[in-house]
């Protein structure tokens, strides 16, 4: 599926250092088969569902497949995603569902 490209507020595609048009980072939640939940970023998230699905992912995925994608939230880069990550990373589980929800 294709996704509009980040648009600046001039109304142009917004870029990297590199003239490259901007991608959108995703901080998204996996339930586990095993019931546990896998955090991460992605700026495919797609993709790298796909991947952990496939046992392709990160390690923990590897050895405990997903059984779904409970949610994800964008950000405008990955500096964002990954504090809000670690943000996510540090509530009780009760929370972390209710973090990405969060605008």
């Amino acid at each position: 599926s294709s996704s509009p490209e980040p648009r600046g507020s001039s109304g142009r595609v917004s870029t990297d250092m590199t003239g490259l048009p901007e991608r959108t980072w995703h901080l998204y939640l996996i339930e586990c088969r095993n019931g546990h939940y896998y955090a991460g970023i992605t700026n495919d998230l797609e993709a790298r569902y796909a991947a952990h699905a496939a046992g392709k992912g990160a390690r923990y995925t590897r050895a405990n497949p997903p059984s779904r994608l409970m949610g994800s939230r964008a950000f405008p880069d990955q500096a964002s995603a990954a504090r809000a990550e670690y943000q996510l990373k540090q509530l009780p589980r009760s929370r972390k569902l209710a973090f990405l929800l969060e605008s």
